[in-house]
Order: structure tokens, then sequence, then C-alpha cells
């Protein structure tokens, strides 16, 4: 892949004035060969691994930044599912928990900032070390700072597990409980067809199909795209998708080329990168203010479906066009307390939970990074996620939840998490909804679409 002085240039403009960064170069590792029956031996294996690997990666992104001068936000790992690495061992609480601590620890001296695959598959059923590792969410993500999890709940092919979801109410409930603000819910995702190579997190883990090691980029760029809109106010909605796919073709050619010289200095393989469009509470750095720019009035009102649709659409077709490796969730997140935009519009009343929803129909992954009351029942979080995942079973897309339930407050109040997760103003929830639906559990049958074979 060649890169001409032109783009060179354009790039440093780009990083300079419009916030583009890589977000996160993330570091898949197979820790399948540590499996032993013995906790001790196990913990001791994958922290010695995962700190020499993390000290690496975060030398090889500080050269790169060097050379470039393009910021490397995040360094991460993502391991193996959890459930399956616990497989032989004690299925106990304070095993899982000691697994989570030893995965903490092992960040902390490598100075990576999250690492992510403290969880597992169960879209079909659940296993004792998959049903031991849910139990236990609320301790070991309550203990820890630097390790997130993810539970693929649902797939296109297998449908929903409702038994797992109706527990995630609970879980979700009582971690809001164990922790600040409730903020160790935002370090667990729950997914329908979840992919196996995302560098972002929460969601973020080494699939089964992977090899042994995958260096994947995040890139984003909501300040450029929005700067290429707003430079072109007058031209027709097919030029627009043109102008942005131009745009982001530039900034996915960029990102590979440092994620291929990271993966280099490594002498590992390179794996993809991911051209999701990440917002953060900085101004300028908003998605929902892409969509103002496009001609909606205020994110959430009519039209931001249509808008956001053919954002994203842009937005892939660009990074397909620029790379052959682009992967993981590529496209445009909208989580509410990153987003200066989307913030704005849940407190004029423009977004609402249920247009969020909607949304969640076009847009990458779902509804993120909200937060609703902390006395909302926990039957109503788990309907919450049976709605958006069974969009993502019913349209063979990818969708995740990561809700809030904030302790003591309410709706219209407003939580401040501080740094990369923002701010979040309660969003109004029903108290009653599906009691007696989310009870009946078992596994909603997958679609008909799936029968492909």
């Amino acid at each position: 892949m060649s890169i001409t002085v032109e783009e060179i240039f354009e790039t440093v403009n780009m990083t300079l004035r419009q916030k583009f960064d890589i977000r996160t170069v993330t570091l898949g590792i197979n820790l399948k060969d540590c499996m032993d029956r013995d906790v001790d031996h196990f913990c001791g294996r994958i922290e010695q691994r995962l700190v020499s690997l993390g000290r690496k990666v975060n030398a090889a992104a500080d050269a790169m930044e060097h050379k470039y001068g393009v910021p490397v936000i995040n360094r991460r790992i993502a391991v193996t599912p959890v459930s399956i690495l616990a497989e032989p061992l004690p299925k106990t609480e304070a095993t899982a928990v000691r697994i989570a601590r030893t995965l903490d620890h092992a960040a902390t001296q490598a100075d990576i900032d999250f690492i992510g695959g403290f969880g597992g598959h169960v879209q079909k059923g659940l296993t004792a070390s998959d049903e031991n590792l849910m139990a236990a969410l609320p301790q070991a993500l309550s203990q820890t700072k630097r390790v997130c999890s993810f539970f693929n709940l649902g797939t296109t092919q297998a449908g929903l597990n409702m038994t797992a979801i109706e527990r995630f109410g609970h879980i979700l409930k009582d971690l809001a409980v164990r922790s600040k603000t409730g903020i160790g819910c935002a370090k667990v995702a729950v997914f329908a067809n979840v992919p196996e190579d995302n560098p972002f997190m929460a969601g973020a883990h080494h699939g089964i199909g992977e090899g042994d090691y995958s260096l994947n980029v995040g890139i984003s760029g909501p300040g450029v795209v929005k700067a290429v809109v707003e430079q072109n106010p007058d031209c027709d909605l097919t030029e627009l998708s043109e102008v942005i796919k131009r745009t982001v073709f530039k900034i996915t050619r960029a990102g590979e080329l440092i994620g291929r010289e990271v993966a280099s200095l490594l002498e590992l393989p390179f794996g993809i990168v991911d051209i999701s469009l990440a917002a953060t509470p900085a101004a300028g750095d908003s998605v929902a203010e892409i969509i103002e720019a496009m001609g909606i009035h205020r994110m959430g009102l009519p039209g931001t479906t249509a808008a956001l649709a053919l954002l994203i659409d842009a937005v892939k077709k660009g990074g397909a066009m620029a790379s052959g490796h682009v992967g993981g969730l590529s496209g445009t997140f909208i989580p509410v307390s990153e987003d200066a935009g989307m913030i704005r519009a849940v407190q004029e009343g423009a977004l609402t939970l249920e247009k969020l929803e909607a949304l969640t129909s076009v847009c990458s992954v779902g509804m993120d990074m909200f937060a609703i009351p902390g006395s909302t029942p926990a039957d109503v979080i788990s309907a919450i996620i049976a709605d958006e995942l069974a969009i993502g079973v019913a349209n063979n897309k990818t969708t995740s939840v990561r809700v809030i339930p904030v302790p003591g407050k309410r709706a219209g109040q407003v939580v401040h998490f501080g740094g990369l997760l923002g701010t979040a103003p309660i969003m109004p929830v029903a108290k009653k909804a599906s009691f007696k639906f989310i009870n009946r559990k078992g596994r909603m049958p997958a679609p008909i679409k799936s029968l492909r074979n």
C-alpha cells in the first residue's frame, strides 16, 4: 500500500485541525494454550504473557505517534473469551474474580488502558463456565478498573437466549449498586451477532476463529467528516455521500498504514482496520453534529434515521474502497454520554429512548452508553436488551446494549462519568414493561432467514 505526499499533508491537517486520531490499537491474544486445572498456574501464565506483550504494544504505538504525529489514544488487549479459558477450573465465583483481578493487574503493569474478553458466547445455551462467569460479573467488574466484559446473547443463526437476557437485568442492577455512579456497567456490553475482531471496548475479544495474534486498529474522525459536510452545504445527497466516502477513504488508508507499521514492529500479523466514527465529549468531535450539519435540526428529530443511514453507508463504502482489511464494527457509534450532540439532544427532548432504539436499525452497533434511573426494575432492563438484540437477529446485523442504571438518580438528572465516558442525562423509562414475557425465558427461535445452507 503506497501513500502519496499529498495524502500525508492531508492527514496532518486532519490531525491538527479536525481531531483525527487512532482511537485504539488493540492486540488480540490467543490464551487457549495457557489453560490449566490449577488456577495459580493458569493466572501466572497469562499474566506473564500479557505484561510482556502489553509493554511492546505501548512502545510500538509510541513510536508511531512520534513518526507520524497522529495520536494513538488507547492501547488495548483482547483475549480469548474467558468462559472458554475457565472451563477446566473450579466453577466458583472466587475463581472468576481471581482471573479478572489477574487480567486487571497485568493491564496495569503494562500500562494498557483496557483489556477485553471477560465473557463468552451464549447465544444458544449456557455452559457451567458461562453461568459461573455471569454470576461473578458484579464482583469481578466492581473490583477491577481495566477489565471489560462482553456476552453474545443472540445470533441470526441461533436466535436469542432469553434465559441469559433475563439474568442480565439482575446482573446489571447488582453491578450498578457495587460501583460508583453505576460506572461498572460501562465496562460490559451484550450483543447479537458480535464480531470476533472488534478492537473497541467493551465488546473486544480475540475470537476463536482468529490466529494466535492479531493487531487490530480502530480509527475515528467524526470531526473530519463534520468539516467536509459543513464545507458542502448546498450539494444534493448523492454528492454528499461521495464527499463523505472520499474523506473516509483517506482516513482509512492513514489508519491502516499506522496499524501495519505497529504490527511490523511487533513482528505480529496485522488484522483489521475498524473505521467506526467514535465520538468523544470534546467540542467538534460529535457524530450527532455530523447529522445536524447534514440538515437535521436536532439529532433525534424526524429525518435523523434517514440521515444516519446515508452517513453509515458512505462510511462503509469509503472504508471498503480503501482497504481489503476493513472489519470489526465499521460504521458509526451513537453513544449518548460520549457525544456532546447526543447529550444536548436528550436534554432538549429531541432524542428519546424509543428513537434511540429506532436509530440502531441502521447504525453500526446499538444502544450505547445511555443512563436510566437506578430504580428501573430488572425485567425492564432485560426487556430493553431483548428488543435491541432482536433487531440484530432479525436484520442479520450486529446490535448491542450498554445501559447504566444509575443508583439514586431520577429521569432528568445528570451523571458525570468523566474522561471519554462523558456525561449522561438520565433518560426516562417505563417502570412496568414485560415481566411475564421476560420470565418465560428459554430461547427465542432463529428467524427463517437463518436457513441459508
